[in-house]
């Protein structure tokens, strides 16, 4: 017997939110190139170059990071059911989005500075084309094995019952 899962929505119904995050300060060029600074490891002992320069920055960083949660700066990376956007504001309104159908695979590119931080960009490709660029995820592996995850369900459901898919645009 089977019957409804709660919290599951079919995209045919209605778009539900599976995960969201926030880009990080390594999003940025300015976050990058503190990254870089920070991670240099020359000095005397516990004195090295990069941890007194992230004292000397830290109303930098702070300023940045508040910069990027400004009501009209502010971004966030929405998975849902049927898609992976990019939405800007308070009130969210997509600015990039990639269907699930739309990418064959999710590369990590972590730029010089986002080690740091431990972030990098995700890049959703399908096949050599780039369809959908990430910047800055923080601790990117986990959601793009999520985004992996709800493309295979949504491909898998889709092949077999197409009605279930409902219609996705990207």
């Amino acid at each position: 017997m089977s019957g409804p899962v709660f919290g599951v929505v079919p995209p045919s119904v209605g778009e539900a939110t599976i995960m969201t995050v926030w880009p990080s300060v390594a999003s940025t060029s300015l976050g990058r190139t503190l990254g870089l600074l920070y991670r240099i490891k020359s000095g005397f002992g516990p004195f090295s170059i990069g941890r007194l320069a992230l004292l000397a920055t830290i109303p930098v960083g702070l300023g940045l990071y508040l910069s990027l949660r400004a009501p009209w700066a502010i971004r966030r990376y929405r998975l849902t059911n049927r898609r992976v956007a990019i939405e800007q504001g308070i009130n969210p309104r997509v600015k990039q989005f990639v269907a699930l159908n739309g990418f064959d695979a999710i590369d990590l590119e972590v730029s010089p500075g986002q080690e740091w931080y431990a972030a990098g960009d995700l890049v959703f490709r399908r096949g050599p084309i780039e369809t959908l660029r990430l910047a800055g995820v923080s601790r990117p592996e986990s959601f793009r094995r999520v985004c992996l995850e709800a493309r295979q369900a949504y491909v898998s459901v889709a092949a077999i019952h197409p009605e279930l898919a409902g219609t996705s645009t990207g």
